[in-house]
């Protein structure tokens, strides 16, 4: 092998940039799709009936492996590493708070906006066609539940300029702040909702008053916790640590979830804890920002070859039409092999299990070529941005954004739910018309 093939140019890596968090961000994409798709299990029950199932779930392993495969809180790390740096460009050029936050926002609704139409239309024909109400639920509200990265993911990234000046004011402290406000919204939910209360979680599809929304103001506790790890990682905090520091960091992490699951209310899956977010996925964000800065010397010796920047480079590009679309894509599939005329594993055996991984490849290539036409909506126009934004629309646009998508989350994925969340998009979209793109961190 040559040494072009093992030592990037500077045309190949914008100089200053870590291409580690690259590739952290796009495994973990791809570590996502991956679950789905072996939650998604469609076969023929014995009478010829369609059977639905999460086949994973039901595997003796699952819980174990979920302490190690909910990467979710290493996205918010990630983005806090990004916004720090972000933050820092923006602030050389002159940009104000407003602008940054626009930027972000439109970097999200863009993308968001297309989906949510498509929810709206396929959802509204499935009424007119008189489909099984029933059926469709369980696969709008399936298909819907990554939905809440985007509400979560906004709030973090609007309050990062805040949360920036706050880390760089009080350090430590912030954290310890914010995982104490984690607990408490916890100890709240769990123990005088659920117990003295005894108010029960609102059934999928179903609407009202529920114990879980009680949790929501964990959205902005547990993933601010989160992304202020990720400027910690930034400042080089974590890679002061030796390596045994690190691995006490993950070992006492675990050992902190092991004691919350054991006082009640958590569930001993850390699926189950992310929505709403508990405590436990701010402790999960410290273990895996740990073993993430364990990692770098193989990591970076990893992206130094072509072959896995190229990879990292080719998925990066469309990194949040793979997410938003993966499991519309991986339902058209399945629909697909629904009618052919060939015989379906069963869902749980050993070649269901053998085909999942070139089901993967099928699903990320499908995504891919619908992403040709879609990635115009992953970029943000130069254009028609006010000079002097409003504060007001600024913080309208983000209300609006992530109003209906908590709903959606909260509740499951309808109708009503999409078309509302298609015009918030769209009005988002036209508070922030016109953001300036820049350059991605």
């Amino acid at each position: 092998m040559s040494s072009a093939a093992l030592d990037p140019t500077p045309r190949t890596v914008p100089a200053g940039r870590d291409l580690t968090l690259d590739l952290a961000r796009v495994a973990c994409v791809v570590l996502v799709v991956f679950v789905h798709i072996t939650f998604t299990g469609v076969g023929r029950a014995p009478d010829g009936s369609l059977l639905i199932e999460k086949t994973v779930e039901a595997q003796p392993w699952f819980v174990g492996a979920s302490w190690i495969a909910n990467i979710m809180p290493l996205f918010f790390v990630v983005g806090g590493y990004a916004a720090r740096a972000g933050w820092r460009s923006a602030v050389a050029r002159g940009e104000t708070t407003d602008t940054y936050v626009r930027v972000r926002l439109a970097r999200l609704a863009r993308p968001a906006l297309p989906l949510f139409v498509f929810f709206t239309v396929v959802l509204g024909v499935t009424r007119m066609l008189g489909i099984d109400p029933a059926l469709v639920d369980t696969i709008a509200i399936g298909v819907g539940s990554p939905l809440w990265f985007l509400a979560a993911y906004m709030i973090a990234q609007a309050l990062a300029p805040v949360m920036m000046r706050l880390h760089e004011r009080h350090g430590a402290w912030v954290l310890l702040v914010l995982l104490a406000a984690a607990l408490a919204v916890d100890a709240f939910r769990f123990l005088f909702v659920g117990g003295v209360l005894g108010i029960e979680p609102v059934p999928p599809g179903g609407y009202g008053l529920g114990q879980e929304l009680f949790g929501i103001p964990n959205i902005v506790f547990v993933w601010l916790f989160a992304q202020q790890v990720g400027f910690f990682l930034y400042d080089g905090w974590f890679l002061q640590r030796s390596w045994w520091q690190l691995l006490l960091l993950i070992a006492g992490g675990y050992a902190a979830l092991w004691g919350l699951v054991s006082l009640g209310g958590y569930t001993q899956s850390m699926l189950g804890n992310q929505w709403p977010p508990t405590a436990t996925m701010a402790v999960l964000a410290v273990i895996q920002a740990s073993a993430l800065t364990l990692l770098r010397a193989p990591l970076t010796a990893l992206m130094r070859t072509r072959p896995a920047q190229g990879a990292v480079f080719l998925i990066g590009s469309r990194l949040m039409t793979i997410y938003l679309w993966h499991l519309p894509m991986i339902m058209v599939l399945i629909g697909i092999e629904l009618l052919l005329p060939v015989p379906l594993p069963t869902p749980g055996g050993a070649v269901w299990w053998w085909t999942r991984p070139v089901f993967l490849v099928i699903v990320l290539a499908a995504v891919w070529l619908l992403s040709l036409w879609l990635v115009r909506f992953e970029k943000v126009p130069k254009a028609g941005l006010p000079r002097h934004p409003s504060r007001a629309a600024t913080i309208g646009a983000v209300l609006v954004f992530v109003a209906p998508i908590i709903a959606i989350t909260a509740y499951g994925l309808d109708f009503p739910l999409a078309g509302i969340a298609a015009l918030a998009a769209g009005a988002a979209l036209w508070l922030t018309r016109g953001a300036a793109r820049e350059k991605v961190v």
